[in-house]
């Protein structure tokens, strides 16, 4: 008990040991990998953060392509009509604006208008006169369409207090002869008051001033509800200083660029017939234009407007154009977006002066490992359009971020450290364990050789002197000459068994095989473990084969000491039994192997032990303890012998006892089978 105390303190030791050593090493290699895990997690956000920024310019280049390119239009083309050409040598032609359906040159176009200094609306879509429409080549059912796109323009100016449609019908009715000059201006004085409407085209200079209402209504909700009342009472006051703040905001703005002026000619009136235009009745006034930048807001309705003030010969009128909201929008961004690896690795969120229009989701991860799970949500990159879009901000956040190629390298550097570390420490563990039993299994040895070696030793020694010193009648010295043959034989099996290990352990155990046949193996048995039985007191019975054409390859030496232990080990395990008998016999299983048998019926192995005490100086009994001789490399030597010769050993358990099987290949098959 002390001995196996002293074997499991040591491998307490060890494993305490090993685990410690094995912390030292795995803590700094976790803390370096997981450093630069974080350092390639900031390298792919700054990185994403440049692909966010240079999208956001790819976007900002195709808005600003579409407005340059609506800025550029001339003042004329607002206009279903106007001269290409020199005001003498000018020639009619249609706007390029008044195709119909109109060309998408802008993502969500519905249509451009105008609106003159007394707010009356007009589209290039229809000529002033619209009963000349078939004179321009416009068929009915196109006629109907361009109206019904035009009434879509003023419902939706009208929706949102931008023109003042009721104004516009009496202007229509008063131009054809429907109403006469009074019944007009009674139904416009009518209207205003009805609808207590701002001067025309004054809605629009509302629509630029949206942004700093929005961001004075902004700081009053932030405010605390107990500074609500004072600000309450000072309301005239903060509305005397918004004005001056919205007037000191515009006068630290830079000085806008002067507005361009161009030279254009507008054909004035138009003399039409049923099928062709008089060019000589066309009047051409020639006038100076002066044009502000376009400017855009959302409408109420859900639609944008983009629109510009034009001066006419010191008369402002506005032209712009509508757009549908979802399609201006998101067919710019989204084709963008998609286009990149963001939209795999970001959420992208369209918003309008504080307000979301929607947002873009990544929709896949293109590489099998990502770091973004405590950066999800996190801000990447938030930034607004240039002017005049710059109401419109785009906010990126991560979804996921990739680690990339090289967090890959990092991952599998890592695994395979991981990996070689857990298996080295493991084998580690397994090999000093096992070396601390070998130990104590060599000190068992050790202990039980010398007491095997001693034993015999005296018995011979014993008898010997009795013998020659005559004190022996001769009726017991055949007795006695016995136990000295019994003693001398033991001892040559254990100093055979050493030798033999010696020589395993060195890699110089010889195999002399040869052909024999399962009679010869037999016959050889017989001979070698008879005497070993009898004396023992033991009955040998012997199992012959009938199978005479089956032949081994195999070492008789080999054999011999593989029977002789396998008996010898069968004798000491049931030497207290009642049924003293040893078993022997050989059978072929199906012409491929032939197996040897060696039975006792002793107590039979525990079948936690059946595997163990093939091991070498394993022994199933304590060494203080154990009732039985022996040194623990008998059924070792077997395994190794087996082993040598192409064979395998074997224990099953029966009832009583034990049997141990042999097994060899089978070198001639059998004749006439």
């Amino acid at each position: 008990m002390q001995r196996n105390a002293l074997v499991a303190w040591s491998i307490w030791r060890l494993r305490w040991g090993l685990m410690l050593f094995f912390l030292g090493l795995a803590l700094p290699t976790t803390a370096l990998i997981y450093y630069a895990f974080d350092q390639l997690k900031w390298e792919a956000f700054h990185l994403n953060q440049i692909l966010a920024e240079e999208l956001v310019q790819r976007i900002d280049r195709e808005y600003r392509r579409i407005i340059v390119q609506e800025e550029a239009r001339p003042f004329t083309d607002y206009a279903f009509l106007n001269v290409a050409g020199s005001s003498d040598r000018g020639f009619l032609q249609r706007s390029p604006l008044s195709k119909f359906p109109p060309d998408e040159t802008v993502p969500g176009l519905i249509g451009y208008f105008q609106i003159d200094g007394q707010g009356r609306l007009s589209t290039p879509f229809l000529p002033s006169d619209e009963d000349t429409t078939a004179a321009y080549g416009i068929g009915e059912e196109e006629r109907v369409g361009r109206q019904t796109r035009q009434n879509q323009i003023a419902q939706i100016l009208s929706q949102n207090r931008l023109v003042n449609a009721r104004r516009d019908t009496l202007a229509k009715g008063r131009n054809k002869g429907e109403i006469t000059a009074n019944e007009a201006e009674a139904g416009f004085d009518a209207d205003i008051a009805e609808e207590d409407s701002v001067p025309a085209q004054a809605a629009f200079d509302r629509l630029a001033t949206s942004v700093f209402q929005d961001e004075k209504r902004a700081k009053l909700k932030s405010l605390a509800p107990s500074k609500m009342g004072a600000l309450e009472e000072k309301q005239p006051a903060l509305k005397q200083d918004e004005r001056r703040g919205a007037r000191k905001e515009q006068a630290i703005l830079p000085a806008p660029a002067a507005r361009p002026t161009a030279r254009q000619a507008l054909g004035e009136s138009v003399q039409a017939s049923a099928g062709q235009i008089d060019a000589k009745q066309l009047r051409i006034t020639t006038f100076e234009s002066e044009i502000d930048p376009l400017e855009i807001s959302l409408l109420d309705s859900g639609q944008f407007v983009l629109f510009r003030k034009v001066w006419r010969n010191g008369e402002r009128q506005i032209q712009g154009f509508l757009v549908d909201k979802e399609v201006f929008v998101w067919n710019v961004v989204r084709s963008a977006f998609n286009a990149t690896s963001l939209a795999s690795m970001t959420d992208l969120t369209v918003a309008y002066r504080g307000q979301s229009l929607g947002s873009l989701n990544g929709h896949a991860t293109r590489y099998p490992l990502n770091s973004g799970g405590d950066l999800r949500g996190e801000l990447l990159y938030q930034t607004a359009l240039s002017a005049p879009l710059s109401d419109l901000e785009l906010t990126f956040r991560v979804a996921r971020l990739p680690i990339g190629p090289g967090g890959q390298v990092v991952v599998w550097t890592a695994a395979m450290l991981a990996l070689v570390l857990v298996s080295g420490f493991y084998q580690m563990y397994r090999l000093g364990k096992a070396q601390i039993r070998l130990a104590r299994q060599q000190q068992d040895f050790v202990s039980s050789v010398s007491h095997e070696l001693k034993t015999p030793l005296t018995s011979i020694r014993m008898y010997g002197e009795m013998l020659r010193e005559g004190w022996v009648d001769d009726a017991k010295k055949p007795r006695y000459y016995d136990y000295i043959f019994d003693e001398s034989e033991r001892l040559s099996r254990l100093i055979n068994n050493v030798l033999q290990l010696a020589r395993m352990t060195r890699s110089e155990l010889p195999v002399n095989a040869s052909d024999l046949s399962l009679a010869e193996c037999m016959a050889l048995i017989r001979t070698k473990v008879s005497v070993q039985i009898e004396r023992a007191g033991f009955e040998p019975v012997f199992h012959e084969t009938t199978e005479a054409n089956v032949y081994l390859k195999i070492d008789p030496d080999h054999l011999s000491q593989i029977m002789i232990n396998l008996v010898d080990n069968a004798i000491k395990f049931s030497a207290k039994q009642e049924i003293k008998r040893i078993e022997i016999g050989c059978d072929v299983l199906r012409d491929k192997h032939a197996v040897f048998r060696v039975r006792d019926y002793g107590p039979g192995v525990a079948e936690d032990q059946m595997k163990k005490i093939f091991q070498l100086f394993y022994r199933s009994e304590n060494e203080l303890t154990r009732e039985t001789v022996g040194t623990g490399i008998g059924l070792a030597l077997v395994h190794q012998l087996a082993l040598l010769m192409g064979g395998r050993v074997d224990v099953v358990n029966k009832l009583p006892g034990a049997e141990f099987r042999i097994y060899f290949p089978i070198l001639k098959p059998r004749k006439g089978k």
